[in-house]
């Protein structure tokens, strides 16, 4: 009962079959009382990161572990572990842009990354742009965008999936730029775009913005370039008769 009331399921669980050992093999108190805190405050810690993978909206089958670097030559394995491990770039709220067609792998790449620092205990929120854009215009509508911005604010990282699909004619895209600036040189953001800077003139309300927004994200930022053959691309051509990959030849009708 004392257990339950002060919310200590685990040493609730646990304690009658270390007690025994304990006695069993002659632990002095303070060994006993230290194995009982170490298993609760590891359970409590899996607890708090499977509410928090939870929370992110990451795809749950996107992992380092699965993630093909050969494919992807201009991406250093090495640079990617050591973003994963989090830390100094976190703390200064820096940010990750990924560039390159669709196919290359962006997302499994920032969500493999998202999971890591899941992992060390950092909150991570997995979300495709247009869906951020309806639901920051739904909270400006409603005169709660700054509580909105307070609530993205717990996320040490943000992650913007598929950010250069956004349209202006989709809706009033400035809240973007309020959440950019909102996030700069405090909270970090990664944004896959299969378009370059230069093609983000649709997204914003107009030339200025598009260069403020663009120039708050490249300062304290990692750049990927993946300017490489579409992943899905390269699987679909290799399910294909060696007959229907070869290129057709076009026959001389003089010959």
């Amino acid at each position: 009962m004392m257990l339950t009331e002060l919310r200590l399921p685990t040493i609730k669980r646990l304690w009658p079959a270390l007690a025994e050992q304990s006695n069993r093999e002659g632990w002095p108190a303070e060994r006993f009382l230290a194995a009982l805190c170490e298993h609760e405050m590891n359970e409590r810690e899996r607890r708090r990161i499977d509410r928090h993978r939870a929370e992110s909206g990451l795809p749950p089958d996107k992992r380092l572990s699965a993630f093909d670097f050969a494919a992807v030559p201009t991406v250093s394995k090495a640079h990617v572990t050591a973003l994963a491990e989090g830390d100094s770039w976190l703390e200064q709220g820096a940010n990750i842009l990924l560039f390159g067609p669709p196919g290359v792998g962006k997302t499994h790449l920032i969500a493999s990354l998202g999971h890591a620092l899941v992992e060390r205990g950092y909150r991570v929120l997995f979300t495709r742009t247009s869906d951020l854009v309806q639901r920051l215009q739904a909270a400006r509508r409603d005169l709660r965008l700054p509580a909105e911005l307070a609530k993205l604010d717990r996320f040490d990282l943000l992650i913007c999936d598929d950010f250069s699909y956004v349209r202006r004619d989709q809706g009033e895209t400035s809240v973007l730029f309020e959440l950019i600036a909102e996030r700069y040189e405090r909270k970090s953001l990664a944004i896959t775009a299969n378009q370059p800077f230069s093609g983000w003139d649709h997204v914003f309300a107009e030339p200025a913005m598009t260069l403020a927004a663009v120039d708050r994200l490249v300062h304290h930022a990692t750049i990927f370039e993946m300017n490489v053959e579409s992943f899905r691309r390269r699987v679909a051509q290799k399910g294909l008769a060696p007959s229907e990959q070869r290129k057709p030849q076009t026959s001389n009708p003089k010959g």
